[in-house]
């Protein structure tokens, strides 16, 4: 089988030959494991996946190092930690005013031209787009966290029409890449915390569940399939994504779920990307502990098929290249760990 091929069965809920499996990385991830590996690691180890994700564009500001402006006005600070988003400096809307908006110019020409690069690229890869920053964190990217909560329940109507402005802003980038063939759609978005919904189930309902519908009915045209991330337990919401037509699920927490009774209950109806923990395997387990889990975490999602193992997120720059090495040892070797 072809990789796309596996994922597309995968997403189907059909076994393959090998359960498909992908690894992202950050900025500093990626530059310990050249380090370590190589500079052509990633291509060592057969990726199945291969896409291309707008999230803004963020440029570096000329004279204030680690500081990007993004294409929504919004000033990212990457002095701390992360150095891969990192944190707005501050709020766009501070004040509950729809005036304030100001609807980006949209690159279509670069946006093509990432695209068609994408897609001369992808060899046999399952290929598609992605809006990172779909809604929610769109919303508070502008607004501030505080703000963006506290507006949903204290000025309804001015954040139903700021999310429908960023809505028809991503229908616009949706349609752009409905001209082109790719095999999927994905939405990046934020919702959950540790335990439970950062802005809780109802509110979710109302703000955000109709414009994510909107946005998969469009991107579904010519038979895509619909890829969801969002961080956090959001268990809470499985029946709503299922109800408004979602296939894939990433990311999927080992530390938040109980991963036997998830794939029970929806693994009918959702397939799941991730399930490698981030948060506490790779970063603090020996390299046997990651072989074990892994393996064992492979095999009870890729059970009937509807499973793309991966990390839980794009691999940090606390995890040891050793434990990269042990995960990719599993993927690759999935007959010996007695996974297929």
């Amino acid at each position: 089988m072809t990789r796309r091929e596996r994922v597309i069965a995968a997403l189907n809920h059909e076994e393959t030959d090998i359960i498909p499996y992908h690894t992202d990385f950050t900025m500093q991830a990626d530059a310990r494991m050249t380090a370590f590996a190589g500079a052509h690691y990633p291509e060592k180890h057969g990726a199945h996946l291969s896409y291309v994700q707008y999230w803004g564009w963020p440029t570096e500001i000329p004279d204030k190092p680690e500081h990007f402006l993004d294409a929504f006005g919004v000033t990212w600070n990457r002095t701390g930690v992360d150095k891969d988003i990192g944190v707005i400096d501050h709020p766009i809307f501070e004040e509950p005013d729809i005036t304030l908006w100001r609807e980006p110019n949209l690159d279509e020409k670069r946006l093509r031209a990432e695209y068609e690069q994408l897609l001369k690229e992808k060899q046999d890869r399952f290929a598609f787009a992605g809006i990172g920053f779909s809604m929610f964190e769109r919303l508070w990217s502008l607004c501030g966290m505080e703000n963006a909560l506290v507006y949903m329940i204290e000025e309804p109507e001015f954040t139903h029409a700021l999310l429908d402005r960023i809505c028809e802003y991503n229908l616009k980038i949706i349609d752009i890449a409905n001209e082109y063939p790719f095999d999927g759609f994905y939405f990046g978005d934020d919702w959950g915390q540790q335990r439970g919904l950062i802005m809780g189930p109802a509110l979710w309902r109302e703000f955000i569940k109709p414009r994510m519908k909107r946005m998969y009915d469009r991107a579904r045209q010519n038979g895509k399939y619909i890829i969801q991330h969002s961080c956090g337990d959001i268990v809470t919401l499985f029946p709503d994504l299922i109800e408004i037509g979602l296939d894939c699920y990433q990311t999927f927490q080992p530390e938040i779920y109980d991963i036997e009774a998830v794939k029970r209950e929806f693994g009918q109806d959702l397939c799941f990307w991730g399930g490698i923990s981030t948060q506490q395997l790779l970063p603090f387990a020996t390299p046997q502990k990651v072989r074990e889990e892994t393996a064992r975490i492979m095999k009870i999602l890729g059970k009937g098929g509807g499973y793309i193992a991966a990390p839980t997120h794009a691999v940090p720059g606390d995890v040891p290249p050793e434990n990269i090495q042990a995960m990719f040892d599993v993927f690759l070797n999935q007959e010996k760990y007695g996974i297929r």
